[in-house]
């Protein structure tokens, strides 16, 4: 893993190594910075997480294409073997893809990645499929280009600062282009018969192939039914290749609802486990670091960004690198409790394109940004590509919930991986309700944080929320103070809009945690399973 900065046009080198040093995770010698012969500089700050990814960045790929690229490319020992390229690592791929077919192959790409590339007068900026990776970009007023992993990095260089639309690159002649057009992004298109075979062996697949790595390996485990399954089979995997797998879990003590239940989970799966507490007022402590780590303001993914941002701490102290998530899972099968109001089942479909589509501003903010932070990188199997044209097209009724009939939220999802004989997870976790990361750590936390939201915004600041904040104007105090954390780390409009609000849809309460939905229990024994 990697925070990449490009300026492409000329500004000093010293300026942009200046710039490359606000990224996450600064090490004294993780820094590489190139000029091309054209004057655009390239900036690289180094995490290295396996053999193939150690090489110094920038690199020229032997020839004239310098570039620079952050995240993973899963399949690119299948891409060398497929087109005789002398490069051994995943980063070296782009520039002999780009030397073969030019700008039009980053669809042959199957991973999480942003990249630059330049060529002479000639340049590329890419982002995957979903925007698992994060990157920014902007012009200054000398019309230099500015592309970098956080927004912190360049956010007062440039005039209008945006997120790079996940699916898309953008090149020196043909602006910004689509390249991604999965089928399963029409709502429409949603007419196959569940096939639970199929689902549990490509979410299979995908995990397995996001363990190549030759470093210590870890799960964020919450003891919930989609980081359970991908524990499960990690588990599986690493032991008939003799390796260890670890799993953490972090509860505000040890009664927390997800440390009960990853307890549980590690156990049954063998994993080296371990627990993580923090008190409400360690939490509220690293609000402001969290919040400039993040990038956002937003309500929910703040929440519950604090506790994963402790526990990525808790996990580099253990001297792992690579930790895998089960995010993701609730978008693709509309498993947050709220689904439960759709009033159709193709507003249910188009509901789950929303959220997965969404996932770059949200739920893969948060995991990135919160494990980068510690120099960890973050890799989530339910996002693999063959994953999602696979399951997403699958008839929304045969995923639509409904406790009257049995069937509880990820019904599909559960039957998939429910088995007789050498079961992935135990019945109870396997069929426990959804509990949203900042619910399950503990209920006293989201209670604790609207208490400290209280305290801390006067009702005068409320009534003039419009007026300081017109963009994504805050609705409660606790949105008021991330707001203002926010502004202060970034007081740029155009940072500002770079924010994408998580609400929840078809509820009155439009606070996103999973607790003010009625379908919600608070005991594992209240979740009604299907047989």
């Amino acid at each position: 893993m990697s925070g990449i900065l490009a300026v492409i046009g000329k500004r000093d080198p010293k300026d942009i190594k200046a710039l490359a040093s606000r990224m996450n995770r600064r090490e004294p010698d993780g820094q590489s910075l190139f000029v091309t012969p054209k004057g655009s500089v390239l900036c690289q700050v180094r995490i290295p997480q396996t053999e193939d990814s150690t090489e110094k960045q920038p690199d020229t790929d032997q020839g004239s294409v310098y570039q620079i690229f952050d995240g993973t490319i899963y399949n690119h020992h299948q891409l060398i073997n497929e087109h005789q390229f002398q490069s051994s690592c995943d980063k070296g791929i782009m520039g002999c893809l780009y030397r073969k077919y030019g700008t039009g192959f980053c669809h042959l790409l199957d991973g999480a990645f942003a990249f630059v590339l330049v060529d002479g007068d000639k340049w590329m900026v890419a982002r995957d499929p979903i925007g698992v990776k994060p990157l920014y970009y902007g012009k200054d007023k000398k019309g230099n280009l500015y592309v970098a992993s956080e927004l912190k990095t360049i956010v007062d260089q440039v005039m209008d600062i945006q997120a790079f639309p996940p699916g898309h690159y953008m090149s020196h002649d043909q602006g910004m282009v689509k390249y991604y057009h999965p089928e399963w992004q029409n709502a429409d298109q949603a007419d196959i018969n569940t096939n639970l075979d199929l689902l549990r062996e490509k979410l299979i697949r995908a995990t397995q192939k996001q363990l190549t790595v030759n470093v210590p390996l870890g799960v964020f485990l919450s003891g919930g039914l989609d980081s359970g399954i991908i524990a499960s089979i990690a588990s599986r995997f690493l032991k008939d290749s003799g390796h260890e797998l670890h799993t953490f879990s972090i509860g505000i003590n040890s009664k927390a609802p997800d440390i009960e239940a990853a307890r549980v989970v590690a156990k049954f799966i063998g994993s080296t486990h371990h627990e993580v507490y923090f008190s409400i007022h360690e939490g509220i402590q690293a609000l402001r670091d969290v919040v400039y780590h993040l990038e956002t303001y937003d309500v929910t993914t703040v929440r519950s960004a604090i506790p994963m941002y402790l526990l990525s701490k808790a996990v580099a102290q253990k001297g792992i690198r690579v930790v895998l998530s089960g995010d993701g899972a609730d978008e693709i099968f509309g498993g947050y409790l709220y689904f439960y109001k759709a009033p159709t089942p193709t507003e249910f479909q188009k509901e789950t394109i929303v959220r997965v589509l969404r996932l770059s501003a949200t739920g893969c903010l948060r995991a990135d940004k919160s494990a980068r932070a510690h120099g960890i990188e973050i890799r989530i199997p339910f996002l693999d590509k063959a994953f999602l044209a696979s399951v997403i097209p699958f008839k929304p009724e045969d995923k639509i919930h409904s406790r009257a009939m049995g069937k509880p939220e990820k019904l599909v999802l559960r039957k998939a991986f429910e088995a007789i004989e050498n079961p992935y997870l135990p019945e109870n976790i396997l069929w426990r309700q959804k509990e949203q990361l900042s619910d399950g750590v503990g209920y006293a936390w989201i209670d604790g944080l609207r208490q400290y939201g209280e305290q801390m915004i006067s009702d005068a600041e409320m009534a003039a929320a419009s007026d300081l904040y017109p963009h994504n104007t805050p609705d409660t105090k606790e949105a008021m103070l991330y707001r203002k954390i926010f502004h202060s780390h970034f007081p740029q409009d155009t940072a500002a809009r770079t924010v994408l609000k998580w609400v929840p849809k078809w509820q009155i309460n439009k606070d996103p945690s999973g607790r003010v939905c009625e379908n919600h229990f608070e005991k594992l024994t209240d979740v009604a399973v299907m047989t």
